[in-house]
């Protein structure tokens, strides 16, 4: 092993954002090498200010640390200046903790959390010194592990990987590092694949190696099958049960420079009942489950005292859905409002805001609100199942401007499934009222201050979703879309911001991908693809050019509608929703049809937990909710009155479907307005 500082600190003012690369940071851990068994750096591929937030390392982080015989370290991906000061004095890439090579650890387990930083992956095993194909490494090379939301299809990196956690890691990574030492301690005699059968049984542990993936003559998948009998067929993804007994990062690392999410984080649930259809995150981290309130307070506070951050976040996939967020709230500001810590609430859903939410959370400062109504029709927004309606989204503009914001934001998709011209006109119209509704509230005197953002994406369709099935837009068909919005939706207190619609369509490519999309992958990055997630480096031409020369059709894996019997790349890794509940959930959407929040109906048999359950959310939910279940019949009401709605369009399913085919004859790529 080399210590690598003195190259490094010579390497330091010569490059931009320095502070990426030097340690000490407060909280973070230092462990002798000499004292420790197993050594494990925690990638992610972004630069430091990306990675660094991100909550499931620092909780990984901490487990690790907490075994005696562990340790881990961090290491992020260099800025093009770093690379290219490495490159010139031969100096592999690094660990922060100890600037160690990362060649000399273990394991090297990277967070894959979006499509877009995959080159990233290969440049980093490339720095490091590290044969980019797994079947190239042998006993001497670190393992190459992968977890993180991209695991759910991790087929485009197959090849680079030794094996993937699918699923939460908090448990399996312990099962886990038990046999990597067990086979530490066979000295001479230890084989890797060895290693790699014993993982293959633990439950949540993917090899991609054991497995053979067969084509039929049309492209499309035939079967993927393990290579013996003793290698599961499906591998079922990995979960924690009851969160108050998994670990909160109690002492997170607090960086010298300023980063994204720049705060004290804290997760107060997992999982959501929403049914959302566009969304895999509330798919893959089914069953919904809570932490208990009194926990949380207590945990928050600690959180405050180790840190010194001025602001804490409820970090949730719906965090106003927390069934006592109020009570939450109020408590913690007890103690952070004298302080002068401030709370955010990064996830809020239109139909759950309420005014005394909002006078809490702004009692030190307005923190800033966002929604994501998704869609600008009721039409759209129930083909989605979002469950929000457009008076749901006015009355919030109004409470949040009665309370004193002036600036909110939202986000919005184009090329959604069944959209047509009348919803992208409803985008523009419901910004309107939007507007009259802030005008209307905020005295003249503050029209100044106003700022409406609207933020629109390009719709991707994603594995393990109802709409996994559909064709993404075309490239020229979601401009076109975005033109239309910056022609009409424009003024004085209108700002629009959107996304590139040829990264989301190279993005729906690497998530729908196959193995084959492997190799177009390297040959992207031997050519200059890096850092792809950044608008002054993303090179389409450069995509474009290798999935010609690999003879692969990039409209093949973004722009096609599947049938319902495909096989799927991904299917025989199982996040716990069957197949089937996603194809009905995938046909209801296009007949306009909504389904109910299990919370608060009957259970929707997705498969998640055992059949009739009613699963709702799994934890101490229900326990004293105070004001806001007292509310709750008041809410209940209208999700009655909207429930008897329901039932009626129900009832007319046969005739809507009959009209929807009429509507939508011709539907599929590039065709569907």
């Amino acid at each position: 092993m080399r210590d690598l500082w003195k190259k490094i600190e010579r390497i330091l003012p010569e490059v931009q954002r320095p502070t990426r690369y030097i340690n000490r940071e407060w909280n973070s851990i230092h462990k002798d090498h000499r004292d420790v068994q197993l050594k494990i750096a925690l990638v992610y591929p972004d630069v430091y200010e990306v990675g660094m937030p991100n909550l499931g390392l620092q909780i990984l982080y901490e487990i690790l640390n907490f075994q005696d015989d562990v340790l881990a370290e961090r290491a992020y991906a260099p800025w093009v200046d770093m690379e290219k000061k490495l490159g010139q004095r031969r100096t592999p890439l690094f660990s922060l903790e100890s600037h160690l090579p990362l060649a000399s650890f273990d394991v090297l387990g990277f967070s894959l959390q979006h499509e877009m930083t995959y080159t990233n992956v290969l440049n980093v095993l490339d720095l490091a010194g590290i044969p980019l194909h797994a079947a190239k490494r042998d006993e001497r090379d670190p393992l190459v592990i992968g977890g993180g939301p991209c695991i759910f299809n991790p087929e485009p990196l197959a090849p680079f990987f030794d094996f993937f956690v699918i699923g939460e890691g908090e448990e399996v990574t312990l099962e886990l590092i038990e046999e990597v030492k067990r086979w530490q301690r066979m000295g001479n005699k230890r084989r890797k694949v060895e290693l790699l059968k014993t993982l293959a049984r633990i439950p949540g542990i993917y090899v991609p190696s054991f497995y053979r993936v067969g084509y039929e003559s049309t492209g499309e998948i035939g079967k993927v099958e393990p290579i013996s009998e003793d290698i599961p067929q499906v591998v079922s993804k990995r979960f924690v049960s009851d969160l108050d007994r998994a670990r909160i990062p109690m002492r997170p690392i607090v960086p010298y420079m300023e980063v994204i999410h720049d705060r004290c984080s804290l997760e107060i649930k997992r999982g959501c009942t929403r049914g959302c259809r566009f969304c895999q995150a509330g798919m893959i981290y089914r069953p919904a489950r809570e932490r208990s309130a009194e926990y949380l307070k207590g945990v928050g506070e600690e959180l405050l005292r180790e840190t010194g951050y001025e602001d804490i976040s409820l970090a949730s996939l719906s965090t106003s859905d927390y069934g006592r967020i109020e009570w939450l709230v109020e408590e913690l500001m007890r103690g952070c409002a004298e302080k002068g810590v401030s709370i955010s609430l990064p996830s809020l859903r239109v139909d759950t805001f309420s005014v005394s939410l909002a006078e809490q959370i702004q009692r030190v400062k307005k923190t800033g609100l966002t929604f994501a109504p998704e869609a600008g029709t009721q039409r759209l927004r129930d083909a989605i199942n979002k469950g929000v309606t457009e008076r749901d989204l006015l009355n919030t503009v109004r409470k949040a401007f009665e309370a004193g914001w002036r600036k909110l934001k939202f986000y919005f998709m184009v090329g959604l499934p069944t959209e047509n011209q009348d919803d992208l006109k409803g985008i523009v119209e419901l910004a309107q009222k939007i507007l009259k509704t802030a005008l209307s509230i905020a005295p003249e005197e503050q029209w100044s201050r106003i700022l409406l953002t609207f933020s629109v994406s390009p719709f991707v369709p994603k594995p393990h979703t109802p709409f996994q099935w559909v064709a993404q837009d075309t490239i020229s068909e979601l401009e076109r879309k975005q033109n239309f919005l910056k022609r009409n939706l424009r003024g004085r207190y209108i700002a629009l911001k959107w996304r590139d619609a040829r990264l989301s369509f190279i993005e729906a490519v690497l998530a729908r991908g196959d193995r084959r999309v492997a190799g177009a992958l390297e040959r992207a990055w031997r050519l200059g693809c890096k850092l792809d997630a950044w608008t002054e480096h993303f090179r389409f031409d450069l995509w474009q050019k290798v999935f010609e020369s690999e003879g692969l059709s990039m409209d093949f894996y973004a722009n096609r509608e599947r049938p319902q019997d495909e096989v799927f790349p991904w299917d025989h890794l199982s996040t716990g929703v069957s197949k089937e509940f996603l194809w009905k959930e995938y046909r209801r959407a296009l007949s306009g049809i909504t389904t109910q929040d299990c919370r608060w109906g009957s259970c929707v048999n997705c498969g998640v937990c055992p059949k009739g359950a009613g699963a709702g959310v799994q934890g101490p939910v229900t326990k004293d909710e105070g004001r806001r279940t007292r509310g709750e019949g008041r809410r209940t009401k209208s999700e009655g009155r909207r429930a008897k709605d329901e039932g009626r369009r129900a009832r007319g399913e046969g005739r809507r479907t009959k009209d929807e085919r009429r509507r939508t004859k011709g539907w599929g790529p590039g065709s569907r307005n």
